[in-house]
């Protein structure tokens, strides 16, 4: 699970840091809104930590930029302020949770546990669509009409990004960060394979989907149905 803290106390945020990592998170800090900002819009992150009280950007507007932008990645609010009307505000902007500074970091931990489970019964119970494809990251199946297809668990991963960013291009940065992560050997060419494999499983199944290539720039999905 890969987690972003955007928290302008820089010793508190590294000592969090430290308690996530001994705990098998992988973890990338922030410490102003609008850094924190362009990292979440990167769309890699599988929960976001956030403080409301930032420099340059402050957190609630962080947040409603994030879920303007189609960023649904969970968010867990740290701020000094306790009061309920904050918490409203949070909440209302987009938040999962809300935690009142000081707090025990046994309680993070479980909050963020507790939301994993949340999202882990939202993929089981849905599936992605787009175009004429539906794909189960529970089963990892892919489906058009009436042709099915099991995927590897990479190019599901993939296949998932792709579809979460369908608004926009996904770079090949973007994706090594999200399937292999930071410490990884994967390069390029890595993610031209996965491509290629996804391209000729969707052209198996005959589907009105594709992913397209801006060179230099990353990959998107287009679906283009014919005519009836």
């Amino acid at each position: 699970m890969r987690i972003l803290m955007v928290e302008d106390e820089k010793h508190m945020a590294e000592a969090i840091e430290q308690v996530l990592k001994k705990n098998h998170y992988s973890v990338d800090l922030a410490f102003n809104g609008e850094d924190g900002l362009d990292c979440g819009l990167s769309g890699i992150y599988d929960f976001i930590i956030l403080d409301i009280m930032l420099p340059k950007m402050n957190g609630i507007a962080v947040l409603k930029e994030l879920r303007k932008n189609g960023i649904d990645t969970p968010v867990i609010l740290l701020t000094a302020k306790g009061g309920t009307s904050d918490k409203v505000i949070g909440l209302d902007s987009g938040a999962d949770d809300y935690l009142a500074k000081p707090f025990p970091t046994e309680e993070l931990l479980a909050r963020l546990r507790a939301l994993g489970r949340r999202k882990s019964e939202l993929i089981c119970d849905n599936v992605l669509k787009y175009g004429d494809i539906e794909l189960n990251p529970h089963t990892l199946n892919l489906r058009c009409r009436k042709s099915d297809f099991k995927l590897t668990l990479k190019e599901c991963q993939l296949l998932e990004l792709l579809i979460h960013r369908r608004n926009g291009i996904t770079s090949k940065d973007s994706i090594i960060e999200k399937i292999w992560g930071y410490d990884t050997d994967a390069e390029d060419n890595h993610v031209e394979v996965y491509i290629s494999f996804l391209r000729k499983k969707l052209t198996s199944l005959k589907s009105y989907v594709s992913i397209q290539t801006k060179r230099g720039v990353g990959y998107y999905l287009t679906s283009k149905e014919s005519a009836k």
